[in-house]
């Protein structure tokens, strides 16, 4: 009998071929895999693969078998070090490409690279991890820099990150106060006159910033430091005539200042301050014909040495998953207004 031509075998699909890996405790195991699997689930329909469980063993069946592997023992090893695997970090994780180029950041920053190649930015509450690429490359930008600027639409972490190392910073003793703004520019509503002192009026303009700290400091330590000015949330109007020194500044919803407010903001810089500013160039809430100070800033100075410019975009969006396909959407139909 002629021997079999090895040119005739079937041909195995590579879809069809397993990806299995080991892990070695399963009480960690069951936090990885999830309540109900959800977690495995949330992998599948993101990659594309199936994700079968065998005791101790996970078999990943699809084109992106090894990918998911990758994924899984990144989470694994997060497990390891006692933290949480939350959707957010799933979501995380299957957009990271595990870059881990340099930091810039300074001695004493309170910044650290873990598996992964994310990066962790530490607070009295929580530690805050880049999400996305994007996101990494403005937390480097961050540290690396005295001036900059995150552009790119809402819910992609452009504030909560610079707010995050303005803690950050403030805790590692780099700078003496952190102070937040945002122009106080009614969002496309006419609100009419509202009641109480001039804080009772600016602060709605203010919560997304109160919000962040929130997230960031113990209540009662970011009273205590409120009241002794040692966080300051202000409207953009109050800036003028101030050198902000030794401080973390950040403007937020900068694009809704005018020219002459952006040059005013931008020349209060100070002896040992770092200035953040950050805007969404499509929700502009100026009056029609006035241009944005954002706009402005960003052809006057980005060739300026010692100033970076980081961008998002809609797959950056860290909030609900449907609000990337909201800002896809609205892109693609063109300009609003």
């Amino acid at each position: 009998m002629p021997p079999a031509d090895p040119s005739s075998a079937p041909s195995v699909a590579p879809e069809s071929l397993e990806q299995v890996i080991e892990f070695s405790d399963n009480r960690l195991l069951i936090e990885l895999c999830g309540e109900y699997d959800r977690n495995l689930a949330q992998i599948e329909q993101l990659l594309s693969v199936q994700i079968n469980r065998r005791g101790n063993l996970l078999a990943i069946l699809g084109e992106a078998r090894v990918r998911a592997a990758a994924i899984l023992e990144g989470l694994y090893a997060r497990l390891e070090q006692g933290k949480e695997v939350e959707p957010g970090d799933i979501d995380a994780a299957v957009r990271m490409d595990g870059s881990t180029s340099g930091t810039g950041v300074r001695d004493g920053d309170q910044i650290e690279m873990f598996k992964g190649g994310t990066l962790e930015i530490g607070t009295r509450k929580k530690t805050v991890e880049p999400r996305t690429q994007a996101q990494q490359d403005y937390v480097r930008a961050l540290y690396g820099n005295e001036l900059a600027f995150g552009i790119g639409p809402a819910g992609t972490g452009k504030t909560y990150i610079a707010v995050a190392v303005a803690v950050n910073q403030m805790m590692s003793g780099h700078v003496d106060k952190i102070i937040l703004s945002r122009p106080a520019v009614e969002a496309g509503e006419r609100l009419g006159f509202l009641p109480g002192d001039m804080k009772d009026k600016v602060d709605p303009y203010m919560q997304p910033l109160y919000d962040a700290l929130n997230d960031f400091l113990p209540g009662k330590q970011l009273a205590k430091l409120i009241e002794e000015k040692t966080i300051e949330i202000a409207p953009l109007a109050f800036m003028r005539g101030r050198t902000l020194s030794n401080a973390y500044v950040v403007l937020d919803e900068a694009q809704n200042a005018t020219s002459m407010q952006m040059k005013m903001f931008l020349t209060r810089l100070g002896q040992g301050s770092r200035m953040v500013i950050t805007g969404d160039r499509t929700q502009v809430d100026l009056p029609r014909g006035v241009t944005s100070g954002l706009s402005d800033a960003e052809r006057i100075l980005k060739d300026v040495p010692g100033i970076s410019f980081n961008y998002f975009t809609a797959k950056d969006v860290v909030r609900h998953h449907m609000v990337a396909k909201i800002i896809q959407a609205y892109d693609k139909d063109g300009p609003v207004g």
